[in-house]
């Protein structure tokens, strides 16, 4: 149980920000591992992304960082059929907004996630596993002030193993191209303080080198469509426009090794990052 003091800290954070309250770590499996799966832009009512949803079932993970994008608007209809693709694995899901859905949020992805957790999800929130710290930011509100606040204080002390994850990429060898307006605070933020950034919004995979200390991966290849890449792009390390895939996490202490697969099961790119406690 949380200390009284603590709990009262937690209670009067703003209602969109949760600093990981409530026991949300995950334990490791006994080989000290966990496996997770991020994804985006997927869940529609296609061949494609019912491929996806049913890879990443057959491997059946701890959880999944839904990326964000529920087509076209993020409606209750919308919401309804992304839970129908995704099944089981929905209430084993980590959200964070995407573009798509935010507009409409307080009719679609805020009471669809309560119902679905059987809690109110913060549109910001922090969970642990297996020695990482796991930081869900909303890109849709990049310079929102208690934001920001908040991501740093969530990166703050020593250390790097910690995973941020939200829509928007800062860095994009793809159809959108960077963000260098809308995310670039969010992104001063975690940049050498955590090791890694998940982002979807560009329908592909990429995988950039590292950048100040922190490497930065799109899975948006959730099966709604393609968008080219530059593969010549000198900051890529890997990239896939062509395939509908997602990106298989595995955890242990101070090491992460991630993978792109697609939906035929073809280990696209390995890589392996390592944190500092």
């Amino acid at each position: 149980m949380l200390p009284r003091a603590a709990t009262l800290a937690c209670a009067l954070m703003l209602a969109w920000v949760a600093a990981g309250c409530g026991g949300d770590a995950l334990p490791p499996a006994r080989d000290g591992s966990v496996v997770i799966w991020a994804v985006g832009d997927g869940g529609v009512d296609n061949d494609a992304s019912r491929a996806v949803a049913g890879l990443i079932e057959r491997d059946d993970p701890s959880r999944v960082l839904y990326l964000g994008d529920v087509y076209e608007t993020g409606s209750p209809e919308e919401f309804a059929t992304f839970a129908d693709v995704f099944g089981p694995l929905v209430k084993r899901t980590w959200p964070t907004p995407g573009n798509h859905e935010w507009p409409a949020h307080a009719d679609g992805y805020d009471p669809f996630w309560r119902k679905t957790l059987g809690r109110e999800l913060p549109h910001a929130y922090s969970r642990t596993v297996a020695g990482w710290k796991l930081i869900s930011a909303n890109s849709e509100t990049p310079d929102e002030r208690s934001q920001l606040r908040w991501l740093r204080d969530q990166t703050a002390g020593g250390g790097t193993c910690r995973i941020a994850f939200w829509h928007r990429p800062r860095f994009n060898a793809g159809e959108h191209r960077d963000e260098q307006r809308d995310v670039a605070a969010m992104w001063n933020a975690v940049k050498g303080r955590a090791a890694i950034l998940l982002s979807g919004h560009d329908h592909d995979m990429q995988r950039f080198k590292p950048v100040g200390g922190t490497v930065q991966y799109i899975s948006g290849a959730g099966g709604r469509s393609h968008y080219a890449v530059d593969g010549g792009d000198p900051r890529l390390a890997f990239s896939d426009d062509h395939s509908d895939g997602a990106l298989r996490i595995e955890l242990r202490a101070r090491t992460a090794r991630l993978t792109f697969v697609s939906t035929k099961g073809t280990e696209l790119d390995t890589s392996t990052v390592t944190c500092a406690d």
